[in-house]
């Protein structure tokens, strides 16, 4: 449980728990630690927040990021289990999915670089990638210099 009304800031005490849990070898080296999104979703914390608590672990030399796919538990000698997907394409999952119910609609841009680059932590290079993902599987299209827009939905991947 954390208290988020004490002396210890919160990010500390979630790095705490996750360096108890690779203390245990609950998290073995290699392993990814949860990402910024499930963070946020299990612990009810800000995306910066959860910043915090890699940059915490890292400074502590607990773990490591690779651009890209996430932070990992040990030095960046030790083998990683790659996660289930690489953070690109969650991120492109995501985006097509807001696509997908409307949020973002055909011929509108989807949010720019810098915002996506913001909201989901990573670097310009990762969210390239995402898009780059977007734009081969139909859902986007770039304008250069303008921005990257919704394509029509007859564009999209057929479920």
């Amino acid at each position: 449980m954390l208290d988020r009304d004490g002396p210890v800031p919160v990010y500390k005490q979630i790095a705490d728990i996750l360096r108890d849990r690779i203390d245990s070898g609950e998290l073995a080296p290699g392993n990814p630690v949860p990402s910024e999104a499930d963070l946020e979703a299990e612990y009810g914390i800000a995306r910066t927040t959860a910043r915090r608590v890699a940059r915490e672990l890292r400074e502590q030399g607990l773990v490591y990021t690779v651009q890209g796919e996430g932070t990992f538990v040990g030095d960046q000698k030790a083998p990683r289990v790659q996660r289930k997907k690489r953070l690109y394409q969650e991120i492109a999952e995501e985006v097509a999915q807001r696509i997908r119910q409307q949020e973002f609609r055909p011929n509108r841009a989807i949010p720019s670089e810098k915002a996506l680059m913001r909201d989901y932590g990573v670097a310009k290079a990762t969210v390239r990638l995402a898009v780059g993902l977007l734009r081969d599987q139909g859902y986007v299209f770039t304008v250069p210099h303008r921005g990257t827009y919704v394509s029509s939905p007859e564009n999209w991947p057929q479920d």
